[in-house]
């Protein structure tokens, strides 16, 4: 019976009975139908072989499954194609063949990124090589396009990648999408903090400030934001900053929104901000990354870095900074890293209960200006100038946090809520916790929150039941001195007793006043005395206050002139005021000190008070629900 030409397999027509054709009839059909399949084979075969010899470790040859598992690796190799070719180890697509690459270009180019990357230089896709190319990374490429080419070693920046200037302004103009992870003034600080990471070993000096004029402009952007480095949605690229020589862009740091942006997570979620933060700053003053697996330039994501305020970059980094701009000049205003002043006791990023933006700006803030003060105290390297329930902060550098006081009970937490004023604070030597004087009563601070069982009597010191008016720890001797009216005690918090002998006449402190405000240590080695409005300084051992003292606490700690005013309500509705205190900024800094007082519009809701300064950071960090504890 002779077979209908209708009939189908698999929807091929059977081919009709001819001698020609393999002998014809049934035997002719069913060889066609083999050779169909064998034909089918070759070519699948010759794909793979193709895909192996490309890079791509091994091909399955799994039956009917074969097509989909070629397309799939093909995939992998053509986004890797991109991938090496996106962060310079191959040279751009020809806009004519595409991506068409030789064997020996895609092997070389595989080995230099393995290498980069530090694993082992296979030249194949590997299961390690792929998944470092999975991990979340810088947009900035490895290697520049000549380099890629030619395969020379990474050459030294040009000087055209540094900045010829040493004091630069920063601003965040787009702050990151809500979250409850990460609050504005949280951002705020790991910037500045982020910064100071680069400036404390180096000549180079940050500053924030408000407007278009920033160096570094710092935006939290997603996908395609026009400048040549769009990001990919969650992981992938995460932020990229431009080099000093960008005409254009120099300095500016971009951030993908679309990341779940974190500080301090308890998890391994999301993205430490700080961590990509440093990285990126780096990029913006200049340095490339490096294949060095301990350095923070390197181009992967490496989870967080620790706490920033003890975060000390590698060697390695240290030493390319200090090849660009050298090291920090000792006579700088700033502290040198390896002041042993500076580096016993560093400061530690506080745990701050409360975001900024919930607590409205208070109306009986006193004036920093006409006031003088119920305590001032050095903790963790930075003065704290306490009046009522307020205080004001400066950084180890000498730089005031905000024109604006902090509630003193919002960020130690533990101390009553009613509490109108403390009589002296001092950080305790030894274990580095903060001691809280007022009347007959004191609290022992870790960090910002209280120990159990305090308050306790000032008995325990050994202290008449009268009170004490200052507090501070003197260098000379480690010893803890205590004054009240014309006495002073010395006691000995390592071994917890008063020393004996005491108290003594506290005119042995020649051209010291009696009834001090308070005293304190500071970084450059001296002890300062405070009083009404003004301070002494005693400079090393010596009993004896030094010449030209005394003088001016508002002018030389905080940023006042005479005719200087900075009521909260002159400063929430008086725009040009805002201006002015900003400008001010340049000035100060030649007299050794700066102010971060200036405010973006970016940075607040409309119809919401100028968001405090950039170093508000430390105190705004006080109220940023993310800033959690770091050993004091």
């Amino acid at each position: 019976m002779e077979d209908s030409n209708d009939d189908r397999v698999r929807g091929y027509r059977k081919p009709k009975d001819n001698p020609k054709f393999f002998g014809g009839g049934t035997w002719s059909w069913r060889l066609s139908r083999v050779w169909y399949v064998l034909c089918l084979l070759l070519a699948l075969f010759l794909k793979c072989v193709s895909l192996v010899r490309y890079g791509v470790q091994s091909c399955s040859m799994a039956g009917a499954f074969l097509c989909t598992d070629v397309q799939a690796r093909a995939g992998v190799q053509s986004r890797s194609m991109d991938w090496l070719s996106k962060f310079g180890y191959l040279p751009p697509p020809d806009p004519v063949t595409g991506q068409l690459q030789t064997k020996e270009a895609l092997t070389k180019a595989i080995k230099a990124m393995q290498k980069f990357g530090g694993l082992e230089e296979t030249g194949v896709l590997d299961q390690a090589t792929l998944g470092l190319m999975k991990t979340p990374r810088c947009s900035l490429p490895d290697l520049s396009e000549t380099e890629a080419v030619v395969g020379r070693r990474r050459r030294a920046l040009t000087p055209q990648n540094k900045w010829s200037k040493r004091h630069l302004s920063w601003r965040i103009r787009t702050f990151p999408k809500e979250s409850p992870l990460l609050g504005r003034d949280t951002v705020r600080a790991l910037m500045y903090y982020a910064l100071k990471v680069w400036s404390d070993i180096s000549p180079l000096n940050f500053h924030e400030v408000a407007g278009n004029d920033a160096d570094i402009q710092i935006d939290f952007t997603k996908a395609d934001h026009n400048d040549g480095y769009p990001f990919d949605g969650p992981g992938g690229t995460v932020a990229h900053a431009f080099f000093p020589g960008e005409r254009f862009t120099a300095g500016d740091t971009h951030f993908d929104d679309d990341e779940a942006w974190t500080f301090r997570s308890p998890d391994s979620h999301g993205m430490d901000l700080f961590a990509v933060a440093v990285h990126e700053f780096g990029h913006a003053i200049g340095l490339a990354h490096t294949s060095a697996i301990e350095s923070i330039m390197r181009p992967y994501y490496q989870g967080p870095v620790g706490d920033p305020l003890k975060y000390d970059l590698p060697y390695e980094d240290k030493v390319r900074v200090w090849q660009l701009y050298g090291v920090r000049d000792s006579v700088s205003h700033t502290a040198r890293p390896d002041d042993p002043s500076q580096t016993a006791d560093p400061p530690v990023l506080l745990d701050l209960p409360e975001n900024r933006s919930t607590v409205p700006p208070a109306r009986d803030a006193p004036n920093r200006c006409t006031s003088h003060f119920d305590a001032v105290a050095q903790i963790r390297g930075e003065a704290f100038f306490f009046k009522g329930k307020y205080f004001w902060r400066l950084t180890r550098e000498k730089h005031l946090v905000s024109l604006r006081p902090a509630q003193t009970h919002r960020f130690w937490r533990g101390l009553p809520t009613n509490l109108d004023s403390v009589d002296a604070v001092y950080e305790r030597p030894g274990d580095h916790k903060i001691v809280f004087f007022k009347g007959l009563k004191y609290w022992i601070f870790k960090d910002n929150n209280v120990e159990e069982g305090y308050p306790r009597p000032i008995s325990d010191f050994g202290l008449p039941m009268e009170g004490v008016d200052a507090a501070f720890v003197w260098l000379h001797n480690d010893k803890t001195y205590f004054f009240k009216d014309n006495r002073y005690w010395r006691y000995d918090d390592h071994l917890r007793r008063m020393d004996q002998g005491y108290p003594k006449d506290s005119t042995l402190w020649k051209g010291i006043p009696s009834q001090l405000d308070d005293a304190m240590r500071w970084s450059d080695g001296s002890s300062y005395f405070f009083k009404g409005k003004e301070y002494w300084r005693v400079v090393g051992s010596d009993m004896e206050v030094e010449a030209g003292y005394p003088r001016s606490i508002g002018k030389d700690w905080l940023v006042c002139t005479e005719m200087q005013s900075d009521s909260p309500a002159t400063e929430a509705n008086n725009t040009a005021n805002t201006r002015l205190h900003g400008q001010h900024h340049a000035d100060h800094a030649e007299n050794g000190y700066e102010v971060c007082s200036c405010t973006s519009n970016s940075a607040s809701p409309l119809g919401a008070q100028p968001s405090p300064s950039p170093l508000w950071l430390l105190a705004l960090l006080t109220l940023s629900g993310v800033l959690s504890y770091v050993p004091l």
